[in-house]
């Protein structure tokens, strides 16, 4: 990919809670050394996790509920409201829980909704996580998450012609007009939106999360295994770091800046 190529960001998604609904946005304001505002700020432990909402520190996913093991997830459509912090969980339409996720009541109301209807899947009683700031990222820092288009229809035709919907891979910005899989050869490089700067830091390795239709909750597809039997890993996405402030929105041109002369 030259430095002049762009792109143009077509979704913009943040995931308020780990392994549940994504929530499209038209415009979010990036912060250095942060997420998206509220992604991943809460997450569901799955049994005793060790985790200290006052010194939060990472802990891998297997200690939450998760898409990768808990695709009954998809299932569920859930709503959170920042002025509120009220999170609404519907199951075919109707609300089976809510409540404030800052207060002790509202988060009985989510835990018992769990206790109840996934204790095939607990190693423990469920617990609603919180650590302010803190991001129940796969990985252990602050990042975005972009996935290109053009790899996702790729991967497509690996599958044989069937449709991969772009959600399946859980990312915070979707672009389109990148080859495909250039965005893995971006690590160390600098994206331009706007004003705000993003530096790529690691591509993103699949794990079966993505197996998982969003619309139905089947796992119905192989994707991860179909990477590594055409390319040889189980690569597709890149995170990256935002390294100055800016706010960024769908239509936005996403650019590799040019390295500066010296």
């Amino acid at each position: 990919m030259t430095a002049s190529q762009t792109a143009e960001i077509t979704g913009l998604y943040r995931y308020p809670i780990k392994g549940l609904t994504p929530e499209s946005l038209p415009r979010v304001p990036l912060r250095i050394g942060q997420t998206l505002p509220a992604d991943r700020r809460y997450a569901i432990e799955n049994g005793p996790s060790g985790f200290d909402p006052e010194a939060p520190a990472w802990k891998p996913k297997i200690q939450f509920l998760m898409l990768a093991r808990n695709e009954r997830l998809a299932s569920l459509d859930s709503r959170f409201e920042d002025a509120t912090n009220r999170l609404t969980i519907r199951k075919d339409g109707q609300i089976v829980a809510s409540g404030d996720i800052e207060t002790t009541a509202g988060r009985a109301a989510i835990e018992d909704y769990f206790t109840e209807n996934f204790q095939p899947e607990l190693k423990g009683p469920p617990k609603v996580l919180s650590g302010r700031d803190h991001s129940f990222s796969d990985v252990a820092r602050k990042v975005v998450s972009i996935i290109n288009l053009d790899s996702v229809r790729a991967i497509e035709t690996m599958l044989g012609g069937a449709a991969v919907n772009p959600l399946r891979f859980r990312a915070n910005l979707y672009v389109k007009g990148w080859p495909a899989w250039s965005e893995l050869d971006l690590v160390g490089e600098t994206l331009a939106i706007g004003e705000a700067r993003l530096k790529v830091v690691k591509r993103i390795v699949r794990c079966p999360a993505v197996n998982v239709d969003p619309k139905t909750a089947q796992r119905d597809l192989e994707i991860p295994p179909t990477l590594s039997r055409n390319l040889g890993h189980m690569d597709c996405g890149i995170y990256a770091e935002v390294i100055a402030d800016g706010e960024i929105g769908v239509g936005d041109a996403i650019a590799v800046e040019a390295p500066k002369l010296v």
